[in-house]
């Protein structure tokens, strides 16, 4: 009994210092990799949310992984066609932008594992709990409030449904125009700036609003729902296609395995709302190709 106590512990040492040497092996090659997150809430909030989870890159990966914080999505997409961001977390639809306008230059590698076993985010337009409108269609002559023009909840969901319904926003609402991030639509709303604004919900334990209440930042009992889009996948992990293969198979690697070596660092990430991540790939999220092309197609109708 002792001698195979020895033996498995033994094994496990061994097994610890090979995964520690590929890390310091592969960080030895390829050094200072760049993370870049979506734009889904103020700075401060998303360098608090994803220092742990950058800080346990770096140590599986035994390589700087330095975040970057960006104002729009279109930095995050400018950043990986320069090569100067190898990481990135996008929407479905700002990756789908990216992978189109770097010619298949980024690839999706990793995407969330929702706790509550969903499998997508929804599109969802609130109004403050005061508010008359019961529809969509109460909202006429209104002011609405989006996110970002690359956003795929805050942005092109939203118009590719309201197209089904024969909404065109433009014409439909008094006045549409974008808030920036999703934080920044919903206190628009709060404060009246716009009287319906879209942002995303995952289910009756989180979304937007609850991770903005949870926060002190709003209270929820002042939102409501009157619309919900289309559902979109959740959200994926990109890298650089031209990035050395074992090296993303190491980047791979370290999200998969993340719930597993840092459980605090992914529930920081997710505020508790994911149970880790799991690999993902390009053909996922070729629907959203699909859809980036009609909002495509309806800018240049606009133009």
């Amino acid at each position: 009994m002792l001698m195979r106590c020895l033996m498995l512990l033994a094994a496990a040492m061994f097994a610890l210092a090979h995964d520690r040497g590929l890390a310091q092996n592969v960080g030895s090659r390829h050094p200072d990799l760049v993370f870049a997150a979506a734009p889904v809430e103020n700075s401060t909030g998303v360098i608090d949310r994803y220092t742990p989870f950058v800080n346990y890159l770096t140590r599986t990966l035994g390589t700087t992984v330095t975040l970057r914080v960006v104002n729009d999505y279109a930095a995050v997409i400018e950043g990986q066609r320069a090569g100067h961001i190898h990481i990135a977390h996008y929407g479905p639809s700002s990756y789908a932008r990216a992978w189109s306008v770097t010619h298949g230059g980024i690839e999706a590698f990793s995407t969330f594992v929702m706790a509550d076993g969903s499998s997508g985010l929804y599109p969802v337009l609130y109004v403050r709990s005061d508010s008359p409108a019961g529809t969509i269609h109460d909202l006429k002559a209104k002011r609405l409030c989006l996110v970002d023009p690359n956003s795929t909840s805050g942005n092109e969901v939203p118009r590719y449904s309201m197209n089904k319904l024969g909404i065109n926003p433009e014409q439909f609402f008094a006045k549409v125009f974008y808030a920036g991030s999703h934080e920044n639509a919903i206190i628009a709303l709060k404060q009246a700036t716009c009287d319906g604004a879209f942002s995303w919900w995952g289910s009756d334990k989180d979304s937007s609003v609850l991770r903005m209440a949870k926060r002190g930042m709003v209270k929820a009992e002042e939102y409501r729902i009157i619309y919900r889009a289309d559902i979109i996948p959740t959200p994926p992990m990109a890298h650089l296609s031209s990035l050395p293969h074992d090296l993303k198979t190491a980047i791979q690697t370290a999200f998969v395995d993340a719930d597993r070596n840092d459980k605090a660092a992914v529930e920081h990430l997710s505020d508790g709302q994911y149970l880790g991540f799991r690999a993902a790939s390009h053909v996922e999220y070729e629907a959203s190709i699909e859809l980036q092309r009609f909002v495509d197609q309806l800018r240049r109708r606009r133009q």
